[in-house]
């Protein structure tokens, strides 16, 4: 071993025949060695350094490639030896890890933009944020890149096209999440293999290391559990949300009229008036009366202004406001399509203030209806109150309760006004106990089909009547049996039936501007539940609302239950 001017190039030496090592001296006299060559050093036998010059140069040190085989003894070796013989021996494997395969993502997509809509009902934001969402899910289980973006875009346009409001476009929007996560195959190689981590309660966690070995109690505040609330114990917790006899006169619930049997009160129904067909305009008049005298053979010279039409009752149309004749019978004097909007007025932030749309088209008010109706159509349910029934006292045996019931009903438009075409009867296992078609008493005008979900072929083998139907629930309800709707004035008016006994969830769940406003089903599911009502595009089912209502009901009294503990 020797050494060399600090000038002198470092020399490599042969070292067991087939590596080389470079070993140089620092300034401080520490070894620098290669490390990529550290394992096979530390499998040669080490010849002891010599001190380091006190110059501080660095100095290459060269060892012949013949090494006796009576070495020194590792006690013998000088400290430096010791310790890089020690550090090789401990230095990591050469094995390269193996490369994974690059999964896509958005960054390495080129992703879609929504357009932006002003005055769209959602946010471009907020639509922008789910589609990403989409197609992230959408990648993991779709063929290829440009398969997965369409379907992602075919998911945020229909959730987009079912929903009228930004509340509801985000239930839509995590529900259609769900679906999508579910779709991903959970099939691999280390899923079906059992897990090797031992399982740890929550209450070993809790009490830590003391917890196997003493004896404690959690205290958590519990709630009635859905299989509680059944039967008796039900009916009294749902006699806290009754509506009181104040409440059922503010949201015009029917009342036994003092004086005509078999006839109703609404306290809230304005007094109206017949209207004089005066005050229509002349042309309209004058084609009414001229439709009255054809076939009559009235003279010409007879002046239609003269004439009076004691069988003409004007009316006012319930979907866009016109007023039109009728004849006796009910009918339309004269052929006139209807231009309606289905939806409801909303107030949009625009630019500069506030705007008031239609939900149905985002059309502004005064604009002319998006919907096209053959004639004009009326309520007429709070006019004629005649024929209506009551519910009356029923002794009870034993422990049995009154009963809770869960109803609703839809209505289509005759000659006289709504009538009932369907009525659906729900108990508190949301199974269906009552459910039927009703022919109305007058000749049907218009299905209504987009809210009712009744058609010409539902009601064509029917034969049931509103009677038949009152004779029913007479026998299924008593004076105190609970019934449970949405808005059910509206639904009793229709059965003509006088009941007292009710929840009401459009009370229960009051809108934040107080009454005439109320929040529709479909909301408050969305809402509080996260569930999606009412998105068919045939209509409602009476069937879905009335165990909607049912729902909400016992969703509120859990809820109730936790704060009060």
């Amino acid at each position: 071993m020797s050494f060399h001017s600090p000038r002198a190039r470092p020399r490599p030496f042969p070292l067991c025949s087939e590596m080389h090592v470079l070993l140089t001296l620092n300034g401080r006299g520490r070894l620098v060695l290669c490390s990529s060559v550290m394992g096979v050093l530390s499998s040669c036998p080490h010849v002891p350094c010599p001190p380091p010059a006190p110059t501080g140069a660095k100095r290459t040190l060269s060892a012949s490639t013949s090494q006796t085989p009576n070495g020194p003894e590792l006690g013998s070796q000088p400290l430096k030896t010791r310790t890089l013989s020690g550090m090789a021996s401990k230095t990591t494997t050469t094995v390269t890890p193996k490369r994974v395969a690059h999964s896509p993502s958005l960054q390495s997509l080129k992703k879609p933009i929504i357009p932006k809509e002003f005055g769209g009902k959602v946010p471009t934001v907020i639509r922008q944020r789910y589609l990403n969402l989409f197609i992230e899910e959408c990648l993991k289980f779709c063929s290829s890149n440009q398969e997965a973006i369409e379907k992602a875009l075919n998911e945020e346009k229909v959730a987009y096209d079912r929903s009228p409001s930004k509340n509801i476009y985000l239930n839509v929007a995590v529900n259609t999440l769900k679906k999508l996560r579910g779709l991903v195959p959970r099939t691999g190689p280390g899923l079906n293999k059992t897990s090797s981590r031992r399982v740890v309660s929550h209450e070993v966690v809790l009490g830590g290391k003391l917890a196997a070995k003493t004896s404690f109690s959690l205290s958590r505040p519990s709630s009635p559990r859905v299989e509680d609330l059944k039967g008796a114990a039900l009916y009294s917790r749902l006699k806290e949300y009754l509506l009181t006899e104040d409440q059922l006169k503010e949201n015009g619930y029917p009342f036994p009229h003092p004086e005509r049997p078999g006839g109703a009160v609404i306290f809230t129904a304005e007094e109206k008036k017949p209207k004089d067909c005066e005050s229509l305009p002349h042309p309209t008049l004058l084609g009414a009366r001229q439709s009255l005298l054809e076939g009559v053979g009235c003279p010409d010279t007879l002046s239609p202004l003269s004439l009076s039409l004691p069988a003409a009752s004007c009316r006012v149309c319930c979907r866009c406001g016109t007023e039109y004749l009728v004849s006796s019978s009910g009918r339309c004097v004269r052929d006139e399509e209807c231009y309606y909007h289905w939806g409801r007025l909303r107030r949009n932030r625009v630019a500069g203030g506030w705007e008031t749309q239609y939900m149905c088209c985002s059309a502004a008010i005064g604009s002319t209806g998006c919907q096209v109706a053959k004639q004009h159509v009326q309520d007429g349910r709070k006019e004629s109150l005649e024929g209506f029934v009551k519910t009356f006292e029923k002794e009870l045996s034993g422990d049995a309760h009154p009963g809770i019931y869960a109803l609703d009903c839809e209505m289509s438009y005759t000659t006289y006004g709504l009538e009932l075409t369907r009525v659906t009867v729900v108990d508190t296992d949301l199974q269906v106990v009552y459910d039927t078609f009703v022919r109305p008493d007058n000749e049907i005008v218009d299905y209504n089909t987009r809210f009712s979900g009744v058609t010409e072929a539902d009601l064509a083998d029917t034969s049931i009547s509103l009677r038949d139907v009152q004779a029913v629930l007479l026998s299924m309800f008593s004076s105190d049996t609970i019934l449970i709707g949405h808005s059910l004035e509206s639904d009793l008016l229709a059965l003509k039936v006088i009941h007292s006994t009710v929840v009401d969830t459009s009370v229960l769940f009051p809108h934040r501007l107080g009454l005439p406003y109320k929040r529709s089903l479909r909301n408050l599911m969305a809402d509080y539940l996260r569930q999606i009502i009412q998105d068919n595009v045939d209509g409602h089912s009476s069937s879905e609302d009335a165990s909607a209502c049912m729902h909400l009901v016992i969703w509120k009294i859990r809820e109730d239950a936790k704060t009060k503990r």
